[in-house]
């Protein structure tokens, strides 16, 4: 059979250009190794709970457009992301906000905040900060750095502070007032049953081929674009990894990885008190504690009832190899130079279209992902 496109990735930016380009009255085929749809965005249902399996993904926009498009496929909960992030025994609020600075402190006014982060970031005395570590000294001072950013930091990346660019953070921001939503956004929420129903609206009627490898399965041939068993396709959408596709001729590009230890706990009804919880002590070995059933606020989705149990993931940060999940791109200098040579080949390949996290080699929020979707169908569309 043919179609107009192969789509290789469920995810969420081959599902949305799926979905439009049904309506537009192309025909479309997706594909994706995993077992499941959705990328990772996936949801399951474990005991009534919609477990996120490759960690929280909280949905938060400013663009309308993009806020009233997701709207068609789900009804979205009013949950706001209040994170907790423990130092040893001690709590406190995100993002940096009085709530934070009251508990550091004892302090009660943004006068008392603001001449304690200055005296610290005098004291700091960085000028030019040549690391990530002399960055967050000159933006927050040294208590805010030491027991919420140094240690959680040197996880995500492997690497001490002092070893890493500066860039990574532009700018920390810092909020006087007792406000603990993590997102500036005014869009924010969880679509009430979770995130995968969302997308197998979209695939509706869609064919999709799951536990299938693009590069094991598809060959391109001349005159006839790309065969995969009896289909051929005239074009193909590849929201892989870039370098992957061109079988890394320029070098592999960095990315880093994520590791989950999912637990039923059926016998405990509250375990953290939050759906996100972030530890930032280097010596604990992970990242954050989610606790599901909290993004719809432990309730179930369908009856409201209180849910009895409960289902936490524990995430590891992980150096990526060959064979893992590539979560997170690593948009430093060098790799920034590799993978502007295989942009440069993917725009000579005229039957390819580029797209997502992966195949832009650069890290998307939930919203810039159907932003950059919908851009890439109207740019295909004419």
């Amino acid at each position: 059979m043919q179609y107009d496109y192969l789509i290789v990735g469920a995810g969420l930016f081959g599902s949305v250009f799926a979905y439009e380009m049904k309506k537009a009255g192309r025909t479309c085929m997706v594909i994706d190794r995993r077992d499941h749809i959705a990328g990772n965005i996936y949801t399951e249902d474990v005991n009534g709970i919609h477990v996120h399996r490759y960690g929280a993904h909280i949905f938060h926009t400013s663009d309308t457009e993009v806020w009233e498009y997701v709207q068609q496929f789900a009804r979205f909960n009013n949950f706001v992301n209040s994170p907790v992030a423990r130092y040893g025994k001690e709590l406190y609020n995100l993002p940096f906000n009085m709530n934070t600075f009251s508990r550091m402190w004892g302090i009660q006014t943004p006068a008392e905040a603001m001449e304690i982060i200055e005296r610290q970031r005098a004291e700091a005395k960085v000028e030019n900060p040549q690391n990530l570590e002399e960055q967050a000294l000159s933006l927050v001072g040294r208590d805010v750095y030491e027991k919420l950013i140094k240690g959680y930091t040197e996880k995500q990346w492997g690497r001490d502070c002092t070893e890493l660019p500066a860039f990574i953070i532009k700018r920390l921001p810092l909020r006087f007032i007792y406000d603990n939503n993590y997102f500036n956004d005014p869009y924010q929420g969880i679509p009430v049953g979770g995130y995968t129903k969302i997308v197998e609206k979209m695939l509706e009627g869609t064919p999709v081929k799951l536990g299938v490898d693009f590069r094991k399965a598809v060959r391109e041939e001349e005159g006839a674009g790309f065969v995969m068993g009896d289909d051929r396709f005239a074009k193909v959408l590849y929201t892989g990894m870039i370098d992957e596709f061109f079988d890394e001729c320029y070098g592999p590009l960095e990315y880093r990885s994520l590791r989950f230890e999912t637990e039923e706990l059926p016998e405990v009804d509250n375990y953290q008190g939050n759906a996100v919880v972030n530890y930032t002590e280097r010596e604990v070995p992970f990242t954050r504690i989610i606790e599901h059933k909290y993004f719809e606020f432990g309730k179930d989705s369908e009856t409201g009832e209180p849910i009895k149990g409960t289902v936490i993931t524990r995430e590891y940060p992980a150096a990526w190899e060959k064979g893992m999940e590539p979560y997170y791109p690593v948009n430093n200098d060098r790799n920034d130079a590799v993978y502007e040579k295989y942009r440069s080949l993917a725009e000579k390949k005229r039957s390819v279209i580029f797209g997502g996290r992966l195949g832009m080699y650069r890290y998307y929020d939930m919203d810039k992902v159907i932003r950059a979707a919908l851009d890439t169908v109207k740019e295909e569309l004419g």
